[in-house]
């Protein structure tokens, strides 16, 4: 379940009288200036810190907050499906200000251009360091996909993310796309870089012979004299959403009832907090804490929402607190609680925004990223072309970068459609700034990153498009199984998400003509999850994308976005580029 505003704040005012308070983010995060941003007053005896999906982004980066994420049935103009000014208005931050911009999407270029950029790990750690010190005992969680995202993580194996982890102080970690490792490298960084430092949980993985856990469920720490539990919670969907074939001996679910039999577990052992670590996206997370009692909090990762209130979800043993951190490194969570009396008594949560030009970098990691980086600077930083418009990714339908992706591949291989996968990850460029080769791998590095051509049916473009529409508008957020919607190049189209399954589709068109079902069109892709792909010699993605910007004459004008013309009662949105 989620919440109207109104809803929202008659639940903070029953939970204010239970002794549940929300705190005062909203009066923080409207100071426009950077003074007192990261002055957070302690509360109670146990902190955690949370950070997730920071995609291996080492360096600090722009990155554009979605322009379109649709909520449907319960969901619909509810948290975290709120963006730009409705997001700012439920949440009481003012528009123009630094958390602003860190938020939305609104006039980015201009914004980014203000505040600079966000992330980078050696700024993160500044913070991380000034929060542990005013908190003793304080937790860093790390949601997961951490080792993937970047050029340095693929060609490290995500040893880079590994190494600056540890510098900064990981305590305990869930996963994803780490699994797209495959299962021998994820265990040997467990087993080898991790032990006695990192603890890596998932109650949800098991072995597909006898059901036997994978990695350890949960575990228990000591804070300032409180026993606090804490619950692994890994994507539920990998096989699904990623390569069977990396996690063949693996097997995922959302897994209720032993994720249940795990917190009734801490509580015996004497847990008077439980907090589950998820990545399950907040959706699934929001319908979990429904469902499954005796948690406290869950902190989520997955759909890269950053959520600058937590939502508060009913359930028959009382309620949850359950909050998202965001993506590629842009924030970092902090959760205070007071326990009293062996139980949940009030807390406080903030959602801190890493302004690059606000916290200085920290020496030691900053070190330790010029070290990992060095053997690739050269290579990171060749210029492919130059920018005329805005590049980014998010959004349910398309992006500016994957629109260039879909471009390229079309071209390149002369196809008469394309499909890029909804991926969440990838960062933005301004107008004027050089595609870099670390730009290209920041939008297609995966360890399956293979381009391919396949020959369609009408009928099949159809069913491919109908099954990805249901994973990601299905009314049950425990049938959500991936990112955002394929982006479609050289397609034109219509979609209803309201509609039933396999009813979402219609109106396909190309260069005019309506798709034909009986006839076989060219259609170009990449990242396949079928291991066929890997073993047929394909070539890869950004290769293909790169031989495309060389040919741009140093300059890509800005991209047209291809996306759907929205029905059944929904206004189509602005696609604009700012």
């Amino acid at each position: 379940m989620n919440l109207t505003k109104r809803e929202f704040l008659q639940v903070l005012g029953a939970a204010s009288a239970a002794g549940m308070g929300l705190g005062s983010y909203s009066h923080a995060s409207a100071a426009s200036a950077a003074e007192g941003l990261y002055d957070i007053p302690k509360f109670g005896k146990v902190s955690l810190l949370h950070m997730t999906d920071c995609h291996a982004q080492l360096k600090p980066i722009h990155f554009r907050e979605p322009s379109v994420n649709l909520g449907l049935g319960d969901m619909k103009g509810r948290l975290p499906h709120l963006v730009g000014e409705h997001l700012l208005k439920a949440v009481g931050v003012k528009s123009g200000t630094p958390t602003a911009h860190a938020l939305t999407y609104l006039d980015f270029d201009h914004a980014a251009e203000r505040y600079g950029k966000v992330g980078g790990f050696a700024h993160l750690a500044t913070l991380v360091k000034r929060l542990r010190a005013s908190r003793p005992g304080a937790l860093l969680l790390d949601g997961g996909d951490t080792w993937q995202g970047s050029a340095t993580a693929l060609w490290t194996k995500g040893q880079d993310m590994v190494d600056a982890c540890k510098l900064l102080g990981v305590d305990i970690m869930t996963g994803h796309w780490e699994f797209t490792y495959g299962m021998e490298r994820v265990k040997e960084i467990i087993d080898k870089d991790l032990a006695g430092k990192t603890e890596f949980l998932a109650q949800n993985v098991k072995t597909t012979d006898f059901g036997d856990p994978v990695f350890k469920p949960w575990t228990m720490r000591e804070i300032n004299g409180v026993p606090v539990a804490i619950i692994g919670q890994a994507f539920p969907y990998t096989p699904i959403a990623n390569p069977r074939y990396m996690v063949a001996d693996w097997e995922f679910g959302i897994q209720d009832e032993h994720l249940q039999e795990m917190v009734d577990e801490a509580r015996a052992k004497g847990a008077k907090l439980v907090v589950v670590l998820s990545h399950n996206g907040m959706d699934v997370d929001l319908k979990m804490a429904s469902r499954v009692t005796g948690v406290d909090a869950i902190l989520g990762g997955h759909t890269h929402d950053g959520m600058p209130v937590p939502t508060i979800v009913k359930n028959p043993s009382g309620q949850t607190i359950v909050t998202n951190a965001g993506s590629n490194g842009k924030f970092l969570g902090v959760i205070d609680f007071d326990v009293k009396d062996g139980k949940l008594a009030d807390f406080r949560y903030r959602l801190l925004p890493i302004f690059a030009n606000m916290l200085p970098a920290d020496k030691e990691m900053d070190a330790l990223i010029t070290k990992i980086r060095a053997p690739y600077e050269a290579k990171l930083a060749e210029q492919l072309a130059v920018t005329e418009g805005l590049l980014y990714r998010r959004g349910n339908f398309n992006g500016t970068g994957d629109q260039l992706i879909v471009d390229a591949l079309m071209e390149v291989q002369g196809a008469d459609l394309a499909f890029s996968p909804g991926f969440r990850w990838g960062t933005t460029l301004l107008p004027g700034q050089a595609i870099t080769r670390e730009w290209l791998m920041d939008m297609t590095a995966t360890t399956y990153s293979y381009a391919t051509l396949t020959e369609m049916k009408g009928e099949m473009i159809k069913t491919v498009l109908e099954d990805v529409a249901d994973n990601l508008f299905n009314p049950d957020p425990y049938y959500q199984q991936g990112g955002d919607m394929v982006r479609v190049g050289g397609l034109a189209y219509a979609c209803d998400p309201t509609a039933d399954m396999g009813q979402r589709i219609s109106d396909m068109r190309l260069k005019g003509e309506l798709i034909d079902p009986n006839k076989t069109y060219k259609v170009a892709g990449w990242a396949p999850v079928a291991e066929e792909a890997a073993k047929a010699g394909n070539p890869m993605v950004w290769d293909q994308v790169e031989q495309w910007l060389k040919a741009r004459g140093g300059k890509v004008a800005p991209r047209k976005l291809n996306a759907p013309r929205l029905t059944g009662g929904l206004p189509n949105p602005g696609y604009a580029e700012g």
